[in-house]
């Protein structure tokens, strides 16, 4: 039999900066320590510092996850809504990436370090990430149509939040973002209405997950 030795690259990578020599940093993910000493190796520079984990699963939902979250945050500020919400939704947004995580089979420390968090806030601030963008688009008034036919490529978060949508109810999970974003995006529910539900959700407690 043949072991195909595998792993997952996922983190704050935006393109555009890397292309630009800018630094930053990323995650290897694999059962193989091979895998992670070989990927350290051959990208590791004084630019770009290389972590690994064991945990593939969490560094591969992370890296998922966080896109659909990014559209939420590109919405609010489309909406000309200020820095304290959307650090809400942030957080907020990490919590159901937990959920999902734990359901799932993987650790909720995946989701603090540089594949979850840190991958989050580049994602989720930047107008450089397409799905950071496609929100902020549909925050300002466009159609998900114009959206799409416009952009050059379809935002990977749009297909994150339908495939989320199924998890969560294959779980039972608790996760009023991600039925917020599916309502507004495939259901066209208005996104004011999304925004008050989130903001009178009647969360138990902060952090319930640590």
């Amino acid at each position: 039999s043949v072991v195909v030795r595998v792993g997952c690259l996922s983190g704050p990578n935006l393109a555009s900066e890397i292309m630009a020599g800018q630094p930053t940093a990323t995650v290897i993910g694999s059962h193989f320590d091979e895998v992670i000493r070989m990927g350290k190796k051959v990208l590791s520079s004084k630019h770009f510092h290389v972590f690994g984990t064991s945990d593939l699963l969490g560094a591969e939902l992370a890296g998922a996850l966080k896109n659909m979250i990014a559209i939420g945050s590109g919405i609010l500020k489309g909406k000309g809504l200020g820095k304290n919400i959307q650090a809400m939704l942030i957080t907020r947004g990490l919590t159901e990436m937990v959920y999902f995580g734990n359901a799932m089979g993987s650790s909720s420390s995946a989701f603090f370090g540089t594949a979850g968090i840190g991958d989050l806030v580049a994602t989720a601030t930047s107008k450089d990430s397409r799905n950071f963008t496609f929100g902020y688009r549909l925050g300002m008034g466009e159609s998900i149509r114009e959206i799409e036919s416009t952009m050059p490529e379809l935002a990977e978060g749009v297909r994150t939040i339908k495939i989320a949508r199924q998890l969560a109810k294959y779980y039972k999970l608790r996760v009023p973002i991600t039925e917020m974003l599916y309502n507004i995006v495939f259901e066209d529910y208005e996104i004011d209405r999304a925004i008050h539900y989130l903001i009178t959700y009647p969360y138990d407690v902060d952090v319930d997950f640590i």
